[in-house]
């Protein structure tokens, strides 16, 4: 099937150019195939447990799994392809998936299909039977079937597929030792098996005949010669691509091939069947089998078997209520994880400020230099103690809340409310997804955009996710709002206002989102918006504990990794300005007054500048540097009190106004380094990270000088 030795002997690396690393020459590769939101993953997972990683395939922005399992004495090798509505690829993702089934060497395919909706995910089934007979059909969610009172006979279903049917429940587990016992008797035996042919009509079934015993003659038994007559009679160019890649010739170069594909076209035009009316042809058939079958292995109890899900869409994507109900969530996770994060976090910074001392002893123990304990204990580890205790509560919070809403099905949701706004800023419609990602981390919303199809619209996407604030610019956001805006109210009160003002924030955000989009989309990356397919999953309960340690592992540890990764250097960086002085002043009070006479213009001052610049490699550390800066200290350090900060900065001059134009920049001004880094990998180029960097530096600064300055005209301020 297309396989490769490594020149190591330990592995495999197919055409996709995915490496699969094989402990024998007997493990078993399994492919798992299935369409978005059927609970592929959770099959995976299942089986997998913690003995899988991530990558992404080569030369592409798509994320892969891999994953090794056990089962009587034979090795697995799970490989979770992506999510795939058709193996027609309209895609990334979907050309992955063909290529992977098609080239990839698996022993076997499991195509995962959602129990709830299964005639929609027999046409990815029936393809795949088109390239290879080693399927099996995962019926997944059987426990939601049955809720429904939706009936599905197996025992019909494997009569009228020809191929292992094995119904699942891969949540608690339910039915995995009949699919994997199903998967081993399949990937180790050698018998033909006789699945399903679709029949695509005389005309196409005479065009097919002639083309396939040219193409057995060529290709052998590589790849299925009747599949690949169909894609070359429908001009697939991304297949013919990947075909000439597997076999190492460009068929259409072979002159008896492309004689006989002109014959067969020919044949079919007089029949009546157009070239451009092939695939309609191909796809109506494939819908009308799925019909077929499913009349006669699925029954449903009641007629209405969704009703519940429908009467919450009438309210979750009404024209009314959506909005509104989109923005209440949010002021709730917001406010859920503004007030639980601010004991773990104030914990986590003196459990860490209490190892300052212990280092700084260790240093005086080796003799060090004083030079050398100021750079690694109050530079390094001060900045690094920092990042930590504000970055990761509420990541921890904030993350496994967002998965929450993801189990539950509630994010396609938002994406489907902020269809609409997007399509008018000729941008796609899954950047609401992205959008929502970037909440938590602009890195993870930068990795998200992934999932758009269009190159236009992906860099959109990349381009903007930077305008809704992350973790990072929540603590400078809420100090701020606290200290000038709701410090007036008392308890519970002072963390609503807070809330409500980070709310209306982060509106705020998404309008400047759609505003920078639609500029975008008219100037630099002029287009129209294309169409997708958004499917609304059936709303499900969520696992929490599954949802806590996948959120914490796969996001809130990894965005935290990166940010220490790029706040360790910034902490040499900050405690060299800080320390080295020319003349009465050090580094950094020099640059602050450089800056002075832009800053005030733009309604900040230098130091406020400053440290945001310094703060480019983790927008947590803005606020200690200015802290830092205004009490002229040559350490990271902190305030005991938001009413001691507060008169901090009032005594150099800060007013509301200054509150607000902090505010602002903060929500709008330059990503942060891990960002810019995630930019840099995911368009692979200088130029792009460069833009992302300037459009939010630029708006940035026009909003904050038209906000100061119509204020100063007003006269409603005084002072900077």
């Amino acid at each position: 099937m297309g396989l490769t030795n490594a020149s190591t002997g330990t592995g495999v690396l197919n055409h996709c150019g995915l490496h699969i690393e094989k402990v024998t020459p007997k493990d078993k590769i399994i492919a798992l195939a299935g369409n978005p939101n059927v609970g592929k993953s959770t099959v995976f997972n299942a089986l997998t447990g913690l003995n899988q990683h991530t990558g992404n395939w080569p030369g592409k922005t798509v994320v892969n799994a891999q994953g090794k399992y056990r089962y009587k004495d034979t090795n697995f090798i799970m490989v979770d392809i992506p999510g795939t509505y058709s193996l027609m690829a309209n895609s990334t993702e979907e050309e992955i998936a063909r290529d992977f089934i098609c080239f990839g060497g698996a022993d076997s395919v499991v195509v995962v299909a959602d129990a709830t909706c299964l005639e929609r995910n027999l046409n990815l089934v029936l393809q795949t039977l088109e390239v290879t007979d080693r399927v099996i059909l995962c019926v997944n969610l059987m426990d939601e079937a049955r809720k429904k009172k939706i009936n599905i006979d197996l025992k019909v279903l494997t009569s009228r597929l020809g191929i292992p049917v094995i119904g699942t429940s891969a949540r608690s587990k339910k039915g995995l030792d009949e699919l994997m016992e199903a998967v081993k008797g399949l990937s180790e035996s050698e018998a033909a098996l006789n699945p399903l042919r679709i029949d695509y009509g005389e005309e196409i079934e005479a065009a097919v005949s002639m083309l396939e015993p040219v193409l057995t003659d060529l290709s052998g038994e590589k790849i299925s010669s009747r599949w690949v007559a169909l894609k070359l009679l429908d001009g697939d160019e991304s297949l013919l691509t990947s075909l000439k890649n597997h076999l190492g010739f460009d068929l259409l170069q072979n002159d008896e091939i492309a004689q006989a594909v002109k014959e067969a076209k020919l044949i079919m035009e007089e029949a009546g069947v157009q070239t451009d009316q092939f695939r309609d042809q191909i796809v109506t058939k494939i819908v009308q089998c799925c019909e077929n079958i499913c009349r006669e292995a699925v029954t449903f109890e009641k007629e209405e078997y969704a009703a519940r899900d429908r009467k919450i869409d009438k309210i979750i994507t009404s024209k009314i209520t959506g909005i509104p109900i989109m923005i209440a969530m949010l002021f709730g996770i917001f406010w859920f994880t503004i007030t639980g994060a601010n004991v773990p976090s104030s914990l986590l910074a003196s459990g860490l400020f209490m190892l300052e001392n212990p280092l700084s002893q260790f240093f005086l123990w080796l003799s060090a230099p004083e030079w050398l304990r100021g750079i690694f204990v109050d530079g390094i580890f001060r900045t690094l103690a920092w990042v930590i205790s504000v970055m990761l509560p509420p990541m921890a919070i904030f993350f496994p809340l967002f998965t929450l809403l993801e189990d539950l099905g509630y994010l396609p949701r938002v994406a489907f409310n902020l269809d609409n706004f997007f399509r008018k800023a000729c941008a796609h419609g899954k950047q609401a997804l992205t959008m929502c990602m970037g909440f938590g981390c602009n890195a993870c919303g930068v990795i998200g955009c992934r999932i758009i199809d269009s190159p236009r619209e992906r860099l959109i996407a990349i381009l903007t996710n930077n305008f809704v604030p992350c973790n990072g610019r929540f603590p400078t956001l809420i100090a701020i709002i606290t200290m000038f805006f709701a410090g007036s109210a008392n308890g519970a009160f002072q963390s609503v206002i807070s809330t409500l003002m980070l709310t209306v924030t982060i509106v705020l955000g998404v309008a400047m989102t759609l505003l920078i989009s639609k500029l975008l989309s008219k100037t630099i990356l002029k287009g129209m918006p294309s169409s997708f397919q958004l499917e609304l999953p059936p709303y499900r309960r969520p696992q929490v504990g599954k949802v806590i340690v996948r959120s914490i592992f796969d996001r809130t540890l990894y965005v935290l990794g990166r940010a220490i990764a790029v706040a360790a250097p910034a902490g040499l960086v900050i405690w060299i300005l800080a320390n080295i002085h020319a003349g009465d002043l050090s580094l950094l009070a020099h640059c602050a007054g450089f800056l002075d006479p832009f800053a005030r213009f733009i309604g900040l001052d230098g130091y406020i500048l400053m440290a945001f610049i310094l703060g480019f490699p983790a927008n947590e550390i803005v606020v200690p540097i200015l802290i830092m800066s205004y009490m002229a200290a040559g350490t990271l350090t902190d305030m005991d009190s938001l009413t001691e900060l507060h008169q901090l900065f009032v005594n150099n001059g800060w007013t509301w106004l200054t509150a607000v134009c902090t505010m602002l920049f903060t929500l709008l001004h330059w990503p942060c380094g891990t960002t810019c880094l995630t930019v840099k990998k995911e368009t692979q180029s200088l130029k792009w990270t460069l833009v992302s960097f300037t459009i939010p530096t630029v708006t940035g600064i026009v909003v904050c000088m038209i906000v100061a300055n119509t204020v100063r005209l007003l006269g409603l301020v005084s002072g900077i």
